[in-house]
């Protein structure tokens, strides 16, 4: 089980604590259906639900695409979480606290030192306001700022610094290995390296949990580039991280609309004029992740762009991040700034209660997608125009996941290209695909060994069976027997409740895949599920012991010998074989 700094103990414990269908009844409306509940699969489109979740196992897949895991693996792959903050929100959903374990022997050798890179970042940035406030270069930083209108407070807030001219301001100061890491030098050929940033209002970068991350810095003249970040790292990925985040939650944890807007500038002057629910893209195209991202936190999303050509093909091309991401519960409305205009300048100019309603009134996406395609506004009347409306619609609208919202943009594509209706006017342009596992053949009883390993898998309780067999398992040898006696003996020794935690065990472990498919196989039952297990493991062994017999009969009589305790061996074989074992693995 991976957890790095958390204990192993406590994620199994917080397992056993959650109840996956309650999690994921949180996220995904759930459907009971016999001994499961179901869904349309949140993680591909679908029109009929093949979304499952077993209570009993604590255990998610999807007959459509396949996806499956326990609680911890839903909220990585939903949430876009890693594997430490799926955990987090996994302990806040029980309500718990999560420990720290007090040995620091684990070290991943091949990962750099995240906790290092995060202590570095924040003493870094404690230098950069430091040079803001008290460097005489600082000060015509902090005249820019003033002329801007930022107050003391809002620079505080935001940890406004600034980096002087000076090449070596860090790299004197800090370790020089660790600030190559983080980006915040670049290096030359010749082996030296010198300050990432320079002359420069600084904008620290911080996710969600307040950690800096990365940086922004500005020109304070019309020098090129105006802005720099932050390159990728093992802390910052700017195509999954927005400027601003941390701020707006620690005043409003649950808002009910984030503004995404384009610069680092346009979410402090928004602050400073009390709008408290704006972030930005960091130097980048807005990505699927950063929409998921501000989704987890607020069910209403404003984009808001510039008026000018740039502008508006960036928005255009922000359909393709967008429309993946709007579930059912989820709006996103579009706002074009008039030309020459951004969030400041108008605040400025026309006060924040026009701009406020400017944002309330933005385009819903619905409006902005066909009135972007339309053009003028007017209904197509040729049919190459409808065809060709239709033809380019498509592709956009087939990224939405299955719901009514994609029924209805379907339904409006329709009636805009006056195609001609049939029964359901949506399957007119909409192709619908649909999963039949009926169809798909069923082994209802699966080679022995593996029927014998996914009823353990399925049903840990199992274990207490196991040890009332007085088996030695390191001694069974038949094809594929090592396999089948590491897993088996791995579950012996980690003992876990149910298979959700026995998934969490074999997380990154080379077995993995295999424990993942044993705990999606299905098979009817013949007897009850003690006595199935239990004849399982009978046959089993008893075919173990054919296949030693038969080896040592050929051994005996093709050499004539045997060693002391081969012939032993035979003895006892020859006495409990009473009858032919007929069975394939």
């Amino acid at each position: 089980m991976s957890g790095g700094r958390i204990p192993d103990e406590f994620i199994k414990d917080l397992l056993v604590r959650v109840d996956i269908v309650d999690l994921i009844d949180s996220h995904v409306p759930l459907k009971k259906s016999g001994a499961n509940h179901v869904a349309r699969c949140p993680f591909h489109t679908e029109k009929s639900p093949s979304f499952s979740v077993n209570r009993n196992k604590q255990f998610y897949h999807c007959f459509g695409c396949g996806v499956s895991g326990n609680a911890i693996s839903f909220l990585m792959a939903f949430n876009h979480l890693n594997f430490v903050e799926a955990v987090e929100d996994l302990a806040a959903f029980a309500g718990v606290p999560i420990p720290k374990e007090q040995s620091t022997s684990y070290q991943a050798t091949d990962k750099p030192d995240l906790n290092r890179l995060y202590g570095l970042m924040d003493k870094v940035s404690g230098y950069f306001i430091e040079q803001l406030r008290n460097n005489a270069e600082g000060k015509k930083a902090v005249a820019y700022l003033k002329k801007r209108g930022i107050s003391r407070e809002i620079a505080a807030e935001f940890m406004l610094g600034y980096a002087t001219s000076d090449w070596r301001g860090l790299a004197d100061r800090f370790d020089r290995q660790a600030l190559l890491e983080a980006g915040m030098l670049v290096s030359k050929d010749d082996g030296n390296a010198y300050d990432r940033f320079r002359e420069r209002i600084i904008f620290p970068i911080r996710d969600k949990r307040g950690r800096v991350i990365g940086f922004g810095g500005r020109v304070l003249d019309d020098s090129q580039p105006k802005y720099l970040n932050s390159p990728e790292t093992s802390l910052f990925h700017k195509g999954q991280e927005v400027y601003g985040l941390h701020e707006l939650l620690q005043k409003n944890p649950k808002p009910k609309r984030i503004l995404l807007v384009e610069g680092y500038m346009d979410v402090i002057a928004l602050a400073q004029s009390g709008l408290e629910y704006a972030v930005a893209a960091l130097g980048t195209a807005v990505s699927q992740a950063h929409i998921n991202l501000l989704f987890r936190f607020a069910p209403e999303i404003v984009l808001c762009f510039d008026g000018d050509n740039a502008g508006k093909a960036a928005a255009w091309r922000a359909m393709d991040a967008v429309l993946p991401c709007l579930k059912d519960g989820r709006q996103l409305r579009v706002m074009l700034l008039p030309v020459g205009h951004d969030p400041d300048s108008i605040v400025r100019d026309q006060g924040l209660s026009r701009f406020v309603e400017a944002v309330d009134t933005a385009q819903a996406l619905s409006e902005y997608f066909f009135s972007q395609l339309l053009g003028d506004g007017v209904n197509p009347v040729e049919m190459e125009a409808r065809a060709q409306l239709v033809n380019d619609a498509k592709p956009y609208l087939e990224k939405l996941p299955d719901s009514v919202f994609k029924d209805m943009m379907f339904a409006k594509l329709t009636e805009l290209s006056n195609v001609a209706r049939r029964d359901n006017p949506v399957d007119v342009v909409k192709p619908r695909h649909r999963q039949n596992r009926s169809s798909a053949p069923k082994n209802s009883r699966p080679p022995l060994q593996r029927q014998a390993l996914a009823l353990l898998v399925q049903n840990p309780t199992l274990i207490g069976q196991l040890e009332e067999k007085d088996v030695d398992w390191q001694s069974l040898d038949f094809k594929g027997s090592d396999k089948f006696k590491d897993i088996l003996l791995f579950i012996l020794e980690k003992r876990p409740a149910t298979t959700a935690i026995l998934l969490e065990y074999f997380r990154d472990h080379a077995d993995e895949s295999i424990v993942r498919q044993l705990a999606l196989l299905e098979f009817e039952l013949q007897d009850g599920l003690e006595a199935e297990f239990n004849g399982s493991l009978d046959r089993l062994m008893e075919y173990d012991r054919s296949l030693k017999f038969e080896r040592l009969r050929l051994k005996l009589e093709s050499t004539g010998q045997l060693t002391h305790e081969e012939r032993q061996m035979f003895k006892q074989l020859s006495m409990l074989k009473s009858k032919k074992f007929d069975v394939k693995l």
